[in-house]
């Protein structure tokens, strides 16, 4: 009997409680920066030492942390259903607990690329410095979607959701587009269930089921109401 498809689509909310930060604090700054000056081609452009460090500091934080019972639940999902995780994070929280089939919308902490060229990329544990050339000579960068620039994984991502038997979402305030148009993909009468300490606005999404609690409480809940289908 083929296993049922479920689509997971995670924020933020997922790896705050592993105790990294979201960039959408309450003050707006993302670990004291503007985004502006670290998240934009412009910035990139004005100051790719500070981007670099930044990164830099990102990617020591994420080796610092360890996935939570969230991204374990999830990952513990695959015995019974066939699932892919589509996430808007840059950590690897959730291959680190286990997850095979994760697609990062938003780029990963732990690869860098040509700045001319983002197919051109590698894996890097430690700082990328001024003067790292990628193959072609070019400078390498973080390996991250920038505010500004284009979302090319969403195009892999939609099938996934199109085909999926149930929707999952988790720790994420669905404002940030294109990642959060992914929902109205699915299927309209399949189960939809949002997992998230404080459920955001979702008065479009039918036959969504919510459960408000941090993920680590609310993915333990999903996951017995999904074994009783």
């Amino acid at each position: 009997m083929d296993k049922k498809r479920i689509a997971v689509l995670t924020g933020a909310g997922i790896s705050a409680e592993s105790g990294l930060k979201t960039f959408r604090d309450s003050d707006g700054l993302w670990e004291g920066y503007n985004i502006e000056d670290v998240a934009t081609p412009g910035a990139w452009r004005k100051d790719p030492q500070l981007v670099l460090d930044f990164y830099n500091m990102r990617r020591k934080n994420v080796a610092d942390v360890k996935p939570n019972a969230a991204h374990y639940g999830l990952a513990e999902l695959e015995k019974d259903f066939d699932v892919t995780i589509i996430t808007q994070n840059i950590d690897d929280l959730h291959e680190r607990a286990g997850s095979t089939h994760v697609i990062h919308l938003h780029g990963e902490i732990f690869k860098m690329c040509s700045e001319k060229n983002k197919n051109l990329t590698c894996e890097i544990k430690d700082d990328i410095k001024i003067g790292d050339l990628a193959e072609d000579g070019a400078q390498y960068r973080p390996f991250i979607v920038w505010f500004e620039e284009p979302v090319p994984k969403i195009e892999e991502a939609i099938p996934f959701i199109q085909n999926a038997d149930i929707l999952v979402i988790v720790g994420t305030s669905l404002v940030v587009y294109p990642a959060a148009g992914l929902v109205h993909y699915a299927g309209r009468d399949i189960p939809k269930y949002i997992v998230d300490k404080k459920i955001p606005y979702t008065s479009s999404v039918h036959n969504l089921t919510s459960i408000e609690k941090p993920a680590t409480e609310g993915v333990g809940v999903l996951k017995k109401i999904l074994l009783s289908l």
